[in-house]
């Protein structure tokens, strides 16, 4: 049977899309049926099925291309019949290319009342591609006006569904003017906005407000900022409503159950060698469709168009886009796709975002990753059975800000409005890991929407997750100073004025979030008691914080509180020792720097360390030099939460020798390390007399112990410590003998 030509404008003829639409096509070119595959198809009963829903398929679309009146559904069995076969057949496998133009101008045309129309437009659910002369073709029904307001709304929703559907989109954008005249219709603009924002180019930038004009504008804005003129709020937020309708769910369905099709359904996805489950509920966005016919086009312009691809300004599609080499050939000429979930995972459009600094890529990632997020919540969305996969999407989004080293404003979005309701276990390696990369805020917005949440979660969950939390917080930390040793020199850097960040407010932030980690910290140590685990990621957390000035170019140094510092100093892990006397190291190296730096005329500095924060180093160096060196921590800690007790209550301890007995010899983290010095030294001793370190003995005890790999401890007594000469050493051994 030939195909009738429509009134309106000659078609080009459509190529085949699959392989397993041969009978299909068949019957579009009224071709026939090779009887011998025509058996073999029918032997089992799955092949017998899907031959009669072919059959019906093909009767049905044969009925709604021959209509040639108005037709009512009510007591019209046949026209009931084959609208059940194409609801029925397009919700379980899909709709081949070659019925959209069909079905497209049956329910645009007007010859059916709105029940069957939207019934047909809710039935297009593509199985591979959908004809971009399909979509022409409809859009010229949209001039006619003979389709209610309610379907020509309903179709503009369908088309952004399965924008990344269309097998070229050329024509489509030549239609852009068209589509622009639709926004004085109040109820169809928000569509508009949302189809023009997914078709707009560069070229387009030249042709109390809401959010769907806001989208649009921003993003004429960045490709010609001297024509808006406007304000627009910097802040991402949702700007289209969800537009996917009945489709989405469908599609994920059908994608779901067409594992195992032949190569040629697979979708072509950017950047990789072999494609990644086709499960995931978003791989409408993540994965770009291609037809045979993209490929064919392809394999053309490389052959026939080489010298134009390479040799003008013509636009290079990312499809294209193989190797490191093009990239750099075609940096400037780059078309990404509308839908940018392919970039994720794409390396070479990954270094063209580090590269390019454009905009209108981070605009348009940062759109649809908060669209994707905030739909696929695993705790968000009831009934959501997903987290797999969702948990595979936040180590995909984890990873491309590494690569990038930044964090996604759209991420921090989403952690900030999905935290409250998050349970700190569906998740937790994923969602921490986000953490790590929120960007730079102020701290009442962190407050309220990061610590607040966190705080709660923290106090009342295992000792694993609190390790977890302060492990995410140090990475924050970290991945703040590094910003700001990047930056520090690029004030004229768009990107640093975009953040709107003075040194003095990254100063701010910083604070709070380490005096939010110093509380967190004491409370957690008292409801654990003192764990050694626990505590050395505290420490490790105070090991960025001690070393900000000089290695970070911070002007920023914040003492740990007593809550932390003394559990560590008396703890009796040699361990969280070790690493208390290297970061008070640390601490001094950057005081004195800093206080050198001060008191240099050749450099004013903006900001100077509070006369607090030296006091609050020398009363902890008290205290640990009291515990270590000269057994007079009781005595003259004067820190106001330290060790110091009256003389009166150590006598009451009953204490022989309260005055010598805790140094670095009797300390509870070094009493193991001088046990195996004393078996050394003197083997045939079985009493354990620590009184025989001291003098030379004393020398070779701090020897031993910096043998022992306890490099933190011998450069705080190295630098802290004011040591008598050896000489002195000998003359004393000698008095006391």
């Amino acid at each position: 049977m030939q195909r009738r030509q429509s009134s309106k404008t000659p078609k080009q003829p459509l190529q085949g899309h699959h392989k397993n639409q041969t009978d299909l096509s068949a019957w579009r070119k009224g071709g026939r049926i090779d009887p011998e595959k025509s058996i073999q198809n029918h032997q089992t009963p799955d092949r017998q099925k899907n031959d009669r829903q072919q059959d019906s398929l093909e009767q049905a679309l044969c009925y709604f291309e021959k209509v040639q009146e108005r037709v009512s559904l009510k007591k019209n069995s046949v026209l009931q019949k084959h609208l059940a076969t194409v609801e029925s057949v397009a919700l379980q496998r899909g709709l081949p290319p070659e019925g959209f133009e069909v079905l497209l101008n049956v329910a645009l045309s007007g010859k059916f009342g709105d029940t069957v129309n939207t019934c047909l437009l809710k039935s297009l659910v593509p199985a591979s591609v959908i004809p971009e002369s399909s979509i022409i073709s409809s859009v010229s029904w949209l001039c006619v006006g003979k389709c209610s307001g309610n379907i020509q709304l309903l179709f503009l929703k369908w088309l952004i569904t399965v924008f990344d559907f269309i097998d070229h989109k050329e024509q489509i954008h030549a239609l852009y003017g068209f589509f622009f005249s639709f926004l004085q219709d109040e109820k169809m603009c928000p569509y508009v906005c949302h189809l023009l924002y997914l078709l707009t180019r560069k070229e387009n930038g030249e042709s109390g407000m809401q959010s769907h004009l806001q989208a649009l504008l921003s993003l004429y804005k960045l490709f010609c900022p001297e024509l808006v003129t406007i304000t627009l709020p910097g802040k991402m937020k949702t700007y289209f409503k969800n537009s996917e309708g009945p489709w989405k769910a469908a599609i994920s369905a059908i994608r779901r159950r067409s594992q195992g099709n032949s190569p040629l359904s697979q979708p072509l996805f950017l950047g990789t060698a072999q494609p990644q489950s086709r499960k995931r509920k978003w791989n409408t966005q993540l994965f770009i469709p291609a037809s045979s016919a993209n490929r064919n086009n392809l394999e053309q312009d490389r052959g026939k168009k080489h010298v134009d691809l390479y040799g003008t300004n013509k636009s290079f599609p990312v499809e294209q886009l193989q190797t490191f080499p093009q990239l750099l050939e075609n940096i400037h000429r780059l078309e990404l796709p509308s839908q940018m979930g392919s970039v994720l995972t794409n390396p070479l459009l990954l270094h063209y975002m580090n590269c390019i600094k454009d905009e209108s890529v981070y605009l348009r990632l940062n759109y649809w990753m908060g669209q994707t997020l905030q739909e696929e919540c695993t705790w968000c969305v009831a009934d959501n059975q997903y987290e797999d996969e969702f948990k595979d999407f936040l180590e995909t989004v984890y990873k491309t800000e590494c690569f990038l080293q930044e964090g996604f404003s759209s991420c921090e979005e989403f952690l900030y409005k999905s935290l409250p309701l998050w349970d700190g276990f569906c998740c937790r390696s994923q969602i921490l890991r986000l953490v790590s990369w929120i960007p730079l805020g102020s701290f009442s917005e962190m407050k309220s929407h990061l610590y607040d949440p966190l705080a709660q979660l923290f106090f009342t969950s295992s000792l694993y997750f609190k390790c977890s939390v302060l492990e995410s917080l140090k990475e924050l930390l970290q991945n703040w100073l590094n910003w700001h040793v990047i930056h520090l020199d690029s004030a004229s850097d768009p990107q640093v004025c975009s953040l709107n960040t003075t040194l003095s407010g990254l100063v701010n932030v910083v604070a709070e979030l380490i005096q939010f980690v110093g509380w967190i910290s004491t409370v957690a140590l008292r409801l654990e008691n003192n764990p050694t685990f626990l505590l050395y990621f505290i420490l490790d957390f105070y090991e960025t914080v001690c070393d900000m000035y000089l290695r970070y170019s911070l002007p920023l140094l914040i003492m740990p509180p007593a809550g932390v510092f003394y559990p560590a100093l008396l703890s009796m892990d040699s361990v969280s020792l070790n690493q208390l006397c290297y970061i008070m190291y640390r601490y001094r190296t950057n005081l004195v720097a800093a206080k050198e730096n001060e008191q240099s005329k050749k450099k004013i500095l903006q900001f100077k360390f509070s006369s607090q924060t030296y006091q609050e180093y020398n009363q902890y160096i008290i205290a640990m030099v009291g515990c270590l060196w000269t057994s007079t921590a009781f005595q003259k800690d004067i820190h106001p939460q330290g060790l110091h007790m009256d003389e009166e209550l150590l006598k009451k301890t009953a204490m022989q020798e309260f005055k010598t007995s805790f140094n670095i010899v009797y300390h509870p983290a070094m009493m193991g390390y001088a046990v195996l010095f004393l078996q050394q030294a003197w083997p045939d001793d079985t009493t354990f007399n620590f009184s025989l370190i001291k003098g030379k003995k004393w020398n070779w005890y701090l020897e031993y112990l910096y043998a022992q790999g306890l490099k933190g401890l011998k450069l705080f007594i190295e630098s802290s410590i004011n040591r008598v000469s050896q000489a002195s050493c000998s003359k004393a051994e000698n008095t006391q003998a």
